[in-house]
């Protein structure tokens, strides 16, 4: 199939799981949340957990071009129905709490985890996570809770750990994307979390993508790498290309 061709093909696919996709409300405890379901695959099903924005149409947009690929996938709600920081400031006080308690962090995914069973119609034992930024660190936690899934992918996402004994409780396979000159995440805490992952034999991988730096998959972070956080159209492209050939190795 020529490029264009494909291109188009490709485009198509994504409009039609779009065209599908629904916001869904659910509840952990008595507390309310809108996540959003993309697609019926039977490929497996994937939880996406959103950056420190909450729920933007950027993760809707991930969603969808994972269903398309034949995947069911739900983009979780970590804030609550409602709840969506409208700058850096907002998004720093929202995520706070969460960073300091581990555990209500892992309770909303958890929460969210729990409510893509019931929706997916795909294989039982083929479930996922992903995450970006705050996700990422979202859904590591979620392996370190030792939650039953086959893989987690953590974009440019925190990696330290309060408690690196919960390493035992991993069952998924993990894969860290991670921009090489992240000045948010120190050498400090990437030589903790490679150590958690031996010490508890997970099975693991850390790629690191040379002239990347925080936010390297997110268009709306600029391109000066100067700021700490910046787009990085060739990590980015890598950094997909990485995903969809870990899922599809641990969904085999």
């Amino acid at each position: 199939m020529k490029k264009g061709v494909l291109a188009i093909y490709m485009l198509g696919l994504v409009f039609s799981a779009h065209a599908s996709a629904k916001m869904v409300n659910y509840k952990i405890g008595d507390k309310e949340f809108e996540g959003y379901l993309a697609g019926n695959g039977k490929k497996g099903s994937i939880l996406i957990v959103h950056n420190w924005l909450g729920l933007t149409k950027e993760t809707m947009s991930k969603a969808d071009q994972l269903s398309a690929l034949g995947y069911t996938v739900f983009a979780a709600d970590v804030y609550g129905k409602g709840i969506r920081p409208k700058n850096a400031e907002e998004a720093k006080a929202e995520t706070a709490p969460y960073y300091a308690n581990r555990e209500l962090l892992r309770e909303r995914i958890a929460g969210a985890l729990t409510e893509l069973r019931k929706l997916s119609k795909g294989p039982k034992e083929k479930y996922a996570a992903i995450g970006y930024c705050f996700g990422g660190t979202s859904v590591v936690e979620l392996a370190r809770s030792g939650a039953d899934i086959k893989a987690i992918v953590s974009f440019h996402g925190g990696l330290d750990s309060p408690k690196p004994e919960d390493g035992k409780n991993i069952k998924a396979k993990v894969l860290a994307l991670h921009g090489a000159d992240d000045p948010f995440v120190t050498a400090e805490n990437l030589s903790k979390f490679e150590a958690e992952m031996r010490d508890h034999k997970v099975d693991w991988q850390l790629i690191k993508y040379g002239g990347a730096v925080h936010s390297f998959t997110d268009k709306n972070a600029g391109t000066d790498p100067s700021k700490g956080a910046a787009y990085n159209a060739e990590a980015d492209t890598r950094s997909w290309a990485a995903m969809r050939a870990f899922l599809e190795n641990a969904f085999r």
